[in-house]
């Protein structure tokens, strides 16, 4: 048995009980630890298998990350918008966009959605970045 979370789990990837597991990522950034970040391989694996939600999610990663409605990436993509509105609903179901805002359009409700913003990297200090230039290089 391997221990995943700090349980014990099968080699299978199903716990001690029979139910699926998820495995951890344990962010190291800091050097410190930090938060365990829960990550669901076949549910991403899922999210991401058809070429139209990759193309989604490229788009929508453009320029630093854009707000877009089904309805925008549907005429980006040239692909029919019932298409594009079922792939954006399944990649917000997976996690991997969430809804920013919504807007009244016609008598309807147009849904407006953005990649989640990434944990900030840490970014070396002025001395740290003077320390690292002013150390010799090992060989």
């Amino acid at each position: 048995m391997a221990e995943r979370n700090g349980s014990t789990a099968r080699s299978n990837g199903h716990s001690a009980n029979g139910h699926d597991s998820a495995f951890s990522i344990r962010h190291r950034g800091d050097g410190a630890g930090g938060p365990d970040l829960p990550v669901d391989w076949e549910r991403l694996a899922r999210a991401t298998a058809h070429p139209a939600r990759i193309a989604i999610l490229e788009v929508m990663g453009m320029d630093g990350g854009r707000t877009l409605s089904p309805s925008d990436i549907s005429l980006e993509l040239q692909i029919p918008l019932s298409n594009t509105n079922y792939h954006v609903l399944e990649l917000a179901k997976a996690g991997l966009i969430h809804l920013a805002h919504m807007r009244p359009v016609r008598g309807a409700t147009e849904h407006f959605y953005r990649i989640p913003n990434p944990a900030p990297a840490a970014v070396p200090t002025r001395t740290e970045k003077r320390n690292a230039e002013l150390e010799p290089a090992t060989a």
